[in-house]
C-alpha cells in the first residue's frame, strides 16, 4: 500500500522495532495525525485467542472514561413502557415491528447502536442478516440486550464502547479523538486495556495480548509495549 507525503514524514517520528510506553505513544499518535479533521485514535489489539472456538471468543463491553468524542445515535426495539422509558433516557430511534420494513427493505441504518428488550429479541432476530454483518445485533454480553433500557442508552450515550475480536483474532476498538488531551486518552485506553486484560479466556493457553498498536484515521500506527499488560 503506498502512502502519502504527509503520512510518510510523520512515520519518520517513529522508531521501527521500538516498543514504546502508553503515555509516550499516545504523545506520538497526537503528534503525527496530520489530518484536517478531528481524526479517531484507535487501539488493534493482536490476540492469541482462537476465535473459532466458542470459549475463546472474546466479546463486551466498556464505558470510557472521557467518552468517545462521537455522538452516537441510539435505536431502541421496545413495547410499552420500555418505548417510553426509551424516549425519556434520550434514545434517537425507539419502535417495534414497523421498523423491520424499514431496516430491510429501504435499507435504513442511520443508527450506531441497536438496544433490545429480551421481549424483542424474535423481532430483532428477523433482521440478523443485516445487522449482523455490520455488528450492530444486540447482544446480553455487551450489555444491549436488556430489561433496564434507561441505563443501557445513558452507558451508550457517555462512551461505552463494544469490544470483540475479527476473523483474525484482533480487537479494533476507537479511544478518543486527536482533539482529547493525552491524559484523557491514556485514561481511556487503560479503561479498555483493563476490561480486555479481565475477559482473558480461561482456556487459553500461551501468550494473551501479542501486540498492541495505536493509531490516528490516517496516521502511522504506534507499537505499544504489551510487558505492562
Amino acid at each position: 500500500m503506498k502512502h502519502g507525503k504527509k503520512y510518510v514524514e510523520a512515520a519518520k517520528n517513529i522508531e521501527s522495532g521500538t516498543l514504546y510506553e502508553v503515555s509516550d505513544a499516545i504523545a506520538l499518535v497526537k503528534k503525527t495525525a496530520t489530518a484536517k479533521f478531528d481524526e479517531t485514535v484507535e487501539a488493534h489489539i493482536r490476540t492469541g485467542c482462537d476465535g473459532r472456538h466458542a470459549e475463546q471468543q472474546i466479546r463486551g463491553a466498556v464505558v470510557l472514561p472521557n467518552g468517545t468524542g462521537k455522538t452516537v445515535k441510539v435505536l431502541v426495539f421496545a413495547k410499552g413502557d420500555k418505548l417510553t422509558e426509551a424516549e425519556q433516557a434520550g434514545a434517537d430511534f425507539v419502535g417495534g415491528d414497523e421498523l423491520i420494513p424499514k431496516i430491510q427493505n429501504d435499507g435504513w441504518l442511520d443508527f450506531d447502536v441497536v438496544v433490545a428488550t429480551p421481549d424483542m429479541m424474535g423481532v430483532v432476530g428477523r433482521l440478523g442478516k443485516v445487522l449482523g454483518p455490520k455488528g450492530l445485533m444486540p447482544n446480553p454480553k455487551a450489555g444491549t440486550v436488556t430489561m433496564d433500557v434507561a441505563k443501557a442508552i445513558a452507558d451508550i450515550k457517555a462512551g461505552k464502547i463494544e469490544y470483540r475480536l475479527d476473523k483474525a483474532n484482533i480487537i479494533h476498538v476507537p479511544v478518543g479523538k486527536v482533539s482529547f488531551s493525552e491524559q484523557q486518552l491514556q485514561e481511556n485506553f487503560e479503561a479498555l486495556m483493563d476490561a480486555i486484560v479481565k475477559a482473558k479466556p480461561a482456556s487459553l493457553k500461551g501468550q494473551y495480548l501479542k501486540s498492541i498498536t495505536l493509531a490516528s484515521t490516517m496516521g502511522p500506527g504506534v507499537k505499544l509495549s504489551t510487558a505492562k499488560f
